[in-house]
């Protein structure tokens, strides 16, 4: 019997994870900053997209102190974050064929610029379509996923494949599949989701990558700051107009 309180246990399991995507995911991370160094460098745009609660770690790296200015949330509607009522109007609109070959078409990416695709199972129509698209458009294609489902579940899609198979490169969130960390006695579901805690450092540890990639090719890293510190605000008005043309969300 485990005499930790939820709370340790919890915490415990997200450090446990933490550790295996720093130990694991290592080379597909420094991969993962270097696409985004070359991509920058190149005057290149970011995006990111997630649908439902897998677009929180995407718009986490925007418009955000210490991150890059040019990265972008690809926005879907319906899909961003928890927007819709009911919200399992947002779990069908990811199996929706089409939908993220228009959205993709109707956005200002093109090729040479970069998106990341986050998606935890990676077996839905949307993230599918998504990654093989922005392919097929000259992007290159990052899966941000938990390679699990691949191995213990059925793709929910025409094509039979998982986000993984569509991508240049993929980052392993090692979240099990129904993303759950704890059971207890008398509770009958699992409980106690880890995946965007997860997922949202797996993020910032690219990002972190990223800007010193560029800062060892001799290119300034277009970072923001904290619009709350001395300064800050100047700053980023710089870094903004100097950046104009990659950034959509200003």
């Amino acid at each position: 019997m485990d005499d930790r309180s939820p709370a340790d246990r919890y915490l415990t399991a997200a450090v446990a994870l933490l550790e295996r995507v720093r130990d694991e995911e290592a080379a597909a991370v420094a991969a993962a900053g270097r696409a985004i160094a070359d991509t920058v460098a190149a005057g290149g745009r970011l995006f990111a997209f997630g649908a439902g609660h897998s677009s929180l770690p995407a718009q986490d790296t925007v418009y955000r102190a210490g991150g890059l200015a040019v990265m972008n949330v690809l926005t879907v509607p319906g899909l961003t974050g928890v927007d819709v009522r009911p919200a399992t109007l947002g779990s069908a609109l990811e199996r929706v064929e089409g939908l993220a070959a228009t959205v993709l078409d109707a956005s200002p990416a093109a090729a040479g610029d970069l998106l990341f695709v986050i998606s935890l199972s990676g077996r839905n129509t949307l993230p599918v379509e998504m990654a093989g698209h922005a392919r097929g458009l000259g992007l290159t294609v990052i899966g941000v996923t938990s390679v699990a489902y691949a191995a213990e579940t059925t793709p929910r899609n025409a094509s039979g494949t998982f986000l993984k198979d569509h991508c240049d490169i993929v980052l392993d969130n090692k979240i099990a599949v129904g993303d759950a960390e704890l059971t207890a006695e008398g509770v009958a579901a699992p409980f106690a989701p880890a995946s965007t805690v997860v997922t949202s450092a797996l993020m910032q540890a690219v990002m972190a990558t990223a800007a010193t990639a560029l800062a060892d090719r001799g290119v300034e890293p277009p970072l923001l700051r904290s619009g709350n510190v001395d300064g800050g605000t100047e700053w980023n008005a710089r870094v903004i107009e100097e950046n104009a043309a990659r950034i959509f969300w200003h």
